[in-house]
């Protein structure tokens, strides 16, 4: 069973397939992504993006994938996450991780959800990518 404050077992809030860190603002029907900062990782070939993502009320972000670690703090609202494993509701200050390339969805709760979300991934690789299958 999944501890109710941290997910360690694989979720994340995501941006759109395929967007790259450019300082700009990314959106879906389901999620608006507003990249607030993007810093190298010293001595890697990685980068860390923070990322504000606002979920709309009750819609589905379709199934993707991260090519490296995300962190996510729920700030406001819920968001119902579906992993591999089953699915999980992370409420307002609860936190999560999920590892690389762990297929899921999110799904804004009754009154839609803002999180702040970390993503390090290898320079030059998107964020998210369409879940295969």
């Amino acid at each position: 069973m999944l501890p109710r404050r941290r997910f360690f077992a694989g979720c994340a809030l995501c941006a759109a397939a395929g967007l790259i860190a450019t300082g700009a603002t990314a959106q879906t029907p389901a999620a608006t992504r507003t990249i607030l900062q993007s810093h190298d990782i010293p001595g890697t070939n990685h980068v860390t993006h923070i990322v504000m993502v606002e979920f709309a009320a009750a819609a589905l972000n379709a199934r993707h994938t991260h090519p490296g670690v995300t962190l996510a703090y729920i700030v406001e609202g819920e968001l119902e996450l579906t992993l591999p494993d089953g699915t999980i509701t992370a409420k307002r200050g609860e936190s999560f991780k999920i590892g690389p390339e762990v297929p899921h969805a999110e799904r804004g709760g009754p009154n839609g959800a803002r999180a702040l979300v970390t993503f390090t991934v290898e320079k030059g690789k998107p964020l998210a990518s369409p879940a295969p299958g």
